[in-house]
């Protein structure tokens, strides 16, 4: 018969040293020179018999992302209530991270990257599904995602590439009220160890340095020189069209 009402029963969970009293076990068959025994021998258990249950897995502190995660609409900015695919372009390009703006869409980098280098293509026009596109909208849609995939590919060299879209919430879209296409680029050998076991991804560069490298691409590609004042915002939609 045990006594154990001053140990925690969680498992894992440590023990007070100071307050914890020993626990008395009395067993028939305990006697030190392992003969048989009497109930009269005990047997003290103290605090270092139960040391902390360690899981093995080590932890990468992110509080910077409690902003993302508590955000009660997650298509939302938390900080202004509004789409930030609609806030983007109303930011300089370092600012919000674009990477190229056209006549109807414009390129951003992803604040939260599946692999490095990974860019979304997203229409000025505050719509949801693909179909809701115009035709003009999904010409250059289209056209800018596969200038896209060039400039990747003189800057950063891929593989290949992943290009998707997620069409509404049970698709998988976090942001399904701005219709916005992920690229992707992808390398041999990128998906190790550290995200199958640690679930973790190793950035090897800034995304500002990123956006910055990609941005002079697509100036060369589409031949103008200041990409942060060339191309229109949403507020001025038919300055220049993007040449592909």
């Amino acid at each position: 018969m045990e006594n154990r009402d001053d140990v925690p029963r969680e498992e894992g969970a440590q023990l007070n040293t100071e307050s914890a009293r020993p626990t008395v076990r009395q067993d028939d068959a305990y006697q030190d020179d392992g003969q048989q025994g009497n109930s009269s021998q005990v047997r003290c258990d103290t605090v270092d018999d139960f040391p902390p249950q360690e899981d093995h897995i080590q932890r990468l502190w992110t509080p910077q992302r409690m902003a993302y995660v508590l955000a009660p609409d997650k298509e939302k900015s938390p900080r202004t209530g509004q789409c930030p695919f609609c806030e983007a372009p109303k930011k300089s390009d370092e600012d919000g991270l674009i990477v190229w703006r056209g006549t109807k869409v414009f390129v951003i980098m992803n604040l939260y990257p599946y692999n490095v280098g990974h860019v979304m293509v997203c229409p000025y026009r505050h719509v949801s599904l693909l179909t809701d596109l115009d035709d003009d909208e999904l010409i250059e849609f289209e056209k800018t995602s596969a200038q896209a995939m060039r400039v990747m590919d003189k800057v950063s060299h891929p593989d290949g590439w992943n290009l998707g879209i997620n069409q509404g919430e049970v698709a998988g879209a976090g942001i399904a009220s701005h219709l916005h296409q992920h690229i992707v680029p992808r390398w041999n050998g990128d998906s190790n160890f550290m995200p199958i076991v640690a679930q973790t991804r190793t950035m090897p560069i800034l995304l500002s340095d990123q956006r910055s490298q990609y941005a002079q691409a697509f100036a060369a590609l589409c031949g103008t020189e200041d990409t942060n004042h060339a191309r229109p915002t949403r507020e001025d939609p038919n300055e220049r069209d993007i040449d592909v």
